[in-house]
């Protein structure tokens, strides 16, 4: 199933360069976008207390999801990379570090999910975009579409954490 849907997305690469430059933009380079969204988010806060807090909630669960409980699983756990596994030609460069779960994923749900907390409507942009990015992730070839969700689900579920056991 994962191959399956990995060689269904990637399977769209290589055919029109508009889609594979939007493909490789996303994949390379959205996450500029959505980290200074975040920043223009937090310096829109006014009252200092509450851009204490949404600061102190993004930096926590990105650090949660991406520094700690991905890098605990690779730790443990090591998946290739599509391009290793299947031999293909990547469209970005990357590392042959393991793929599962996805950091990008986690780090990026993660900081969507505080943005969420704190305006619906810029959180669902954010949160449209990483879903993007990790499309984008899978059809440049280098993870599978298991990391992505598996990646996406770390970074929501430590910013729900994180929101819990923050104190106002």
């Amino acid at each position: 199933m994962n191959t399956s849907f990995f060689n269904f997305i990637n399977g769209l690469s290589g055919k029109w360069w508009p889609l594979d430059w939007l493909g490789i933009f996303l994949a390379n380079y959205s996450g500029y976008f959505l980290a200074v969204t975040a920043i223009i988010l937090l310096i829109k806060i006014k009252d200092q207390r509450q851009r204490i807090y949404f600061f102190s909630l993004a930096i926590l669960s990105v650090i949660l999801a991406r520094g700690i409980i991905t890098e605990i699983i690779r730790f443990f756990y090591y998946q290739p990379r599509p391009f290793l596994v299947l031999e293909i030609q990547p469209l970005i460069a990357h590392t042959s570090t393991g793929s599962f779960p996805s950091g990008h994923a986690a780090a990026f749900f993660a900081l969507a999910l505080a943005v969420f907390y704190f305006n619906r409507k810029w959180g669902w942009w954010i949160l449209t975009l990483s879903l993007f990015m990790g499309l984008a992730r899978i059809f440049v070839g280098v993870h599978w579409p298991l990391d992505i969700l598996v990646g996406a689900g770390i970074g929501l579920i430590s910013a729900f954490l994180i929101k819990k056991l923050l104190p106002k």
